[in-house]
């Protein structure tokens, strides 16, 4: 290694953060200073950053719990950071605004006692409240967590009910791991059964869209947890749940694509009376219907 070699590292080393002294003379070299607070040697300046942005999101997460475990660890990261991805970092946390949709808040317990009984197939009971405000008692066999922008959810097999179900961890109480083991039994995506749940159930209506664009196009564009996407030749079927036909028409027309609402006939109608209102509120004059 030459002497350009040890002084480029020497002073990549200084920009992290770590103090290195030079010693001159025939006998001189350079060793490290004490004292020194080590930086994150496995990060590189954009990884850092952004585990400091991530750890400061959930810091402000409705988990309690959580965000106190992610406010130590960005303060011990923050101490770590070189002055100048400080600065950066900083600079950044003074000029955003969060808007994020509220969220349900869940304790961290109970996340972590249903998380441990899934992965260990340990039976779990808990009161439950379903949407309808009923209570009651739950004897489950937790297979997964699955985590929406906003809520928690458990897929588990329902022995009273011997069905496969899904709950809201925030609706959950008493959550109790019994201690007894259980083989899992088959199941094909709990995502995608969380995701079929809470796009079309207790909803007035549900509605079935075919969108002319391939299903990764769309499944970019809608949400798992407000509507399902699957592939349909080279176009995709988008399956949802709606109270308000105003706000399902709204919505689709705002995806840019183009479109045709299979289900439900009433919705078909709605579009129909819309596209003619709205056609007649835009001819001009002399103009003839397309």
């Amino acid at each position: 290694m030459d002497a350009r070699t040890v002084r480029r590292d020497v002073e990549r080393l200084r920009s992290l953060g770590y103090q290195v002294q030079g010693i001159p003379g025939a006998g001189g070299g350079y060793r490290m200073g004490g004292g020194t607070d080590v930086p994150p040697l496995l990060f590189e300046d954009d990884e850092a950053m952004a585990v400091a942005v991530v750890l400061g999101v959930s810091a402000g997460a409705a988990v309690p719990g959580i965000e106190r475990g992610a406010l130590t660890a960005l303060s011990k990261l923050d101490r770590l950071l070189p002055a100048r991805l400080r600065a950066q970092l900083t600079a950044l946390r003074a000029a955003t605004v969060s808007l994020a949709s509220p969220t349900e808040v869940v304790s961290s317990e109970s996340l972590v006692g249903l998380a441990q009984a899934c992965d260990n197939s340990l039976r779990a009971t808990f009161s439950y409240v379903d949407g309808d405000g009923r209570h009651s008692d739950r004897r489950v066999e937790p297979y997964r967590l699955v985590a929406t922008d906003r809520r928690w959810y458990l897929v588990a097999y329902d022995l009273d009910r011997n069905d496969w179900r899904t709950f809201r961890v925030d609706r959950a109480s008493l959550i109790t791991v019994t201690g007894h083991t259980f083989h899992p039994r088959p199941i094909d995506d709990p995502g995608r059964m969380v995701a079929e749940a809470i796009t079309t159930t207790g909803y007035a209506h549900r509605a079935v869209v075919r969108v002319k664009a391939p299903a990764e196009e769309v499944a970019r564009l809608i949400a798992p947890h407000v509507g399902v996407t699957e592939p349909d030749g080279t176009g995709s079927t988008v399956e949802l749940g709606l109270d308000d036909f105003d706000w399902l028409a709204g919505y689709l027309i705002g995806l840019g694509l183009d479109f045709e609402v299979l289900e439900p006939v009433e919705m078909r109608a709605h579009l129909r009376v819309l596209g003619a209102r709205l056609l007649g509120a835009h001819r001009g004059a002399g103009e003839r219907d397309l």
